[in-house]
């Protein structure tokens, strides 16, 4: 199985300040599938967030936030994933329902891509619970000692 860590995963591991950090190595070390991916969105939002302010105390460049990506991406069990088969279709059927919620349209995608790959989500954030068919390793709700 392949996991794919939500962007908050990855901005945790990065900045050691992070409230999360200690609980995203964690998984990092102990909690990992064979094999770790980015996937488009997931490699922009990273990129984006972590040289800006709001995010990090002290953010990165640019030129610094590509080394970290290309840092990541050389680790032999990281990899980038294309768009997998059949993802508009979980795209849609996801965000077609009744109620869904404006907020969570970049959830969605990542549900689907998810859903469409056979991947893991795995996020600090509790609304992919939401999308019962996921496979989703909420770290929330890992317990303490783990």
């Amino acid at each position: 199985m392949t996991d794919l860590p939500d962007i908050n995963v990855w901005l945790a591991l990065v900045d050691k300040r992070h409230v999360q950090h200690h609980v995203a190595s964690r998984y990092w070390e102990s909690q990992t599938s064979d094999r770790l991916a980015f996937c488009r969105v997931t490699a922009l939002v990273f990129l984006r967030l972590s040289s800006h302010a709001r995010v990090f105390a002290n953010p990165l460049s640019a030129q610094e936030a590509w080394a970290i990506y290309r840092r990541f991406l050389a680790i032999p069990i990281l990899r980038f994933l294309a768009e997998p088969a059949g993802l508009d279709e979980h795209f849609k059927a996801l965000t077609c329902t009744p109620a869904f919620p404006h907020r969570l349209w970049t959830d969605a995608y990542l549900a689907a891509f998810c859903l469409a790959g056979n991947y893991r989500l795995v996020s600090f954030d509790g609304d992919f619970q939401r999308f019962t068919a996921l496979s989703f390793l909420h770290l929330a709700a890992l317990p303490a000692s783990q």
